[in-house]
């Protein structure tokens, strides 16, 4: 290779969120990048592209990016640059001025098609080009999780749709035709619907009529062990490696009376992502994502009755009142 050819490393991302196939983001990110270096007798020798991983994730944090970041500080690096195709797959937020310097402390210049080369560390326009698309990339995610959520709740409640997970125990999945949407359908997604499982469905009937006649959740769990009927996890265990499925107990007990899909409607939005600092002494570090309870007046429920139900409304309503009044619990 000449001396006046510029190696570049290609960095690119793509995550489910922004509802792209892998091969083509990548595919039109490296040719965006291509397009920009070749004419100046760049060549991209490398690359470093992340899929399924959030644009919220530090580059720190995401696998590839992380390997790049890396290989900055080895002088034996296998490239003179790096490109990116689009910024906003790159940075979110204030994560170009957490980044950035590291590329200026080893001398490696990054290229980004909006400013049409490398940035220039003395240049305040090229600062402000790259925040202002770190603040479009976050107002993109969040119209993103808008859309999706607002459709999902509309999903639910007005056709019963049921929008993913795994069925209740009780239930079974299975196939309801195909996706209405053509594009969808043509890719053969299809949509899923909740069917009885019988055996199971009994013992959740059990679990209603011993807890409404006075029996605790400890009991209760403890009776069904006894009369070795397996647990949840032992019931369906494909689906439940992680898990051990030696017995039951009161807290898969609660859950199954707290349930109001057992009434026979389509019940979305009971739990939340929250996304907590990893270390709040070290905002750089971004955040986790939690899973946590929303309180019962937050629940979508479909208007209708949308598959078999195990429990009638009256029952579930008073099983969930008297669990609530002796645990204290929210929902």
């Amino acid at each position: 290779m000449t001396d006046d050819v510029t190696r570049f490393a290609f960095w690119g991302r793509c995550s489910t969120e922004d509802r792209q196939d892998p091969e083509a983001s990548r595919a039109w990110q490296y040719s965006r990048t291509d397009q920009l270096v070749a004419p100046r007798g760049g060549v991209i020798v490398c690359e470093y592209f992340d899929v399924d991983k959030s644009r919220s994730i530090p580059p720190a944090r995401r696998p590839q990016a992380s390997l790049l970041l890396a290989e900055l500080a080895n002088p034996a690096r296998g490239f003179d640059a790096v490109v990116v195709g689009e910024p906003q797959r790159a940075f979110y937020g204030n994560q170009f001025g957490n980044t950035f310097p590291l590329f200026e402390h080893y001398g490696v210049p990054l290229w980004v098609p909006e400013v049409g080369g490398p940035i220039d560390p003395v240049n305040e326009a090229h600062y402000m080009i790259m925040s202002t698309f770190g603040s479009i990339s976050k107002g993109e995610r969040s119209r993103i999780k808008t859309r999706v959520r607002a459709t999902m709740a509309a999903l639910a409640q007005t056709q019963g749709r049921f929008l993913g997970g795994r069925p209740p125990y009780g239930y079974l999945l299975i196939d309801a035709g195909p996706h209405p949407n053509p594009a969808k359908a043509a890719d053969g997604k299809r949509l899923h619907t909740l069917a009885v499982d019988e055996a199971a469905a009994a013992v959740v009937q059990r679990i209603f009529a011993e807890f409404l006649a006075g029996h605790g959740i400890y009991a209760i769990a403890e009776g069904l062990t006894r009369d070795g009927i397996p647990c949840p996890s032992a019931h369906d265990p494909g689906r439940n490696r992680h898990r051990c499925g030696v017995a039951w107990n009161k807290y898969a007990v609660r859950a199954i009376l707290m349930n109001p899909r057992y009434t026979g409607r389509q019940v979305w939005n009971r739990q939340r992502k929250d996304e907590v600092l990893i270390d709040v002494s070290d905002v750089a570090l971004g955040h986790i994502t939690k899973m946590r309870w929303n309180d019962a007046d937050k629940w979508i429920y479909s208007d209708e009755i949308v598959h078999p139900p195990i429990i009638d409304d009256e029952s579930f309503q008073r099983a969930r009142e008297l669990l609530t009044a002796r645990s204290g619990i929210r929902g």
